[in-house]
């Protein structure tokens, strides 16, 4: 606070001011303290400077738009209905004792589109203390699907695998699989697109999201997946966000990235997903079955997520995806792929010799 200038003296009767000078130092000092006190009072306390510079580089990641489940559709777009379809098979009966198994099944409305995962998505807070979701990314693919496959079966549990569209025509019979075994499957675009990318317009944007889809759905004969949907390395351009919300697609972010495309071996996966779970405490795990480390890893990191006390949540999607008839034609003709047989393989192939 400003003090005020002290008086100045100027030796005129000094010998009879003197008391008077005391009285005014006095009340001076008195109503110095009560100003200074009051300031105080209404003055919120000012941010360190260090501190108010250094905010903006230790924030979290740049939200993305929240889904805009209130956003009128543009003229003209018209949102098939969900299809009607024979339910998913249901998960295996657990025979194993002591496995980390499922702790509940959640049944989520994807209409307007919600976000799950806080590294983008802050309004759907469902996990309780201690509970994961098990996501994995960019499959199929030989080999490390069906290893962690067989890893979540041998732990009774489960997971979403957002497949990317060429990798499921690549290998429907797998993806299959994952669908028969009660997990769920998402979309992740048709080739792994960075929909961020400034090259691309927004047609070739949707082409990317509704390829995918029908890819997938191409892929499980037919049948339409879940009406989940993650963008490629978690970025998520604002309209396709929106665009995704009128067609009633839940987005998925994470709160734990495993990092496992960067990982060396399968030891530094599981280090990197226990040291983040445990200090957050629950969230939605983003691994990839792509990756050969990921699928060495799981086995053990399902034992250590047991070991902590963590219990696995499975999301099912309250209706299936609907695609879009123009990118299911548009598939078939630009890959020329063969016509779907439902057929079991053993009545197209017989071992006629050995």
């Amino acid at each position: 606070m400003p003090q005020a200038k002290p008086r100045r003296n100027n030796g005129i009767n000094l010998e009879d001011n003197t008391m008077r000078v005391a009285a005014g130092l006095i009340l001076a000092s008195a109503l110095s303290v009560a100003l200074t006190g009051a300031a105080w009072s209404q003055t919120p306390a000012a941010k360190p400077a260090a501190a108010a510079q250094a905010a903006p580089a230790a924030a979290a990641p740049a939200a993305a738009p929240a889904p805009a489940a209130a956003a009128p559709a543009p003229a003209g777009f018209v949102n098939p209905p969900p299809p009607k379809q024979a339910p998913q098979p249901a998960r295996a009966a657990c025979n194993t004792p002591g496995a980390l198994g499922v702790a509940r099944t959640v049944e989520i409305d994807t209409t307007g589109g919600p976000g799950f995962g806080f590294e983008h998505f802050k309004e759907l807070d469902f996990l309780r203390d201690h509970e994961v979701v098990l996501t994995f990314d960019d499959g199929p693919w030989p080999k490390n699907t069906p290893a962690v496959l067989k890893a979540l079966a041998d732990e009774c549990t489960t997971g979403i695998f957002f497949s990317i569209g060429k990798h499921a025509t690549y290998e429907p019979e797998i993806l299959k699989q994952v669908y028969a075994a009660g997990h769920t499957v998402g979309s992740h675009t048709w080739s792994h697109a960075n929909l961020n990318n400034k090259k691309l317009n927004e047609a070739q944007r949707k082409e990317e999201i509704e390829k995918g889809l029908s890819a997938v759905k191409w892929a499980l004969g037919g049948i339409s997946p879940a009406p989940f949907f993650r963008f490629p390395a978690l970025q998520h351009p604002p309209e396709m966000v929106t665009y995704l919300g009128n067609r009633n697609m839940a987005i998925f972010s994470c709160d734990i990235d495993s990092f496992d495309f960067k990982a060396s071996k399968p030891e530094k996966v599981i280090e990197t997903v226990m040291k983040k779970l445990d200090s957050k405490g629950k969230g939605i795990i983003l691994m990839h079955d792509f990756q050969k480390h990921t699928a060495e890893a799981l086995p053990e990191l399902l034992k250590r997520l047991k070991a902590g006390g963590y219990k696995v949540v499975a999301m099912r999607a309250k209706f299936p995806a609907s695609t879009l008839p123009e990118y299911d034609q548009e598939l078939l003709k630009d890959i020329k792929l063969p016509t779907v047989s439902q057929r079991p393989v053993n009545s197209v192939v017989t071992t006629v010799s050995e």
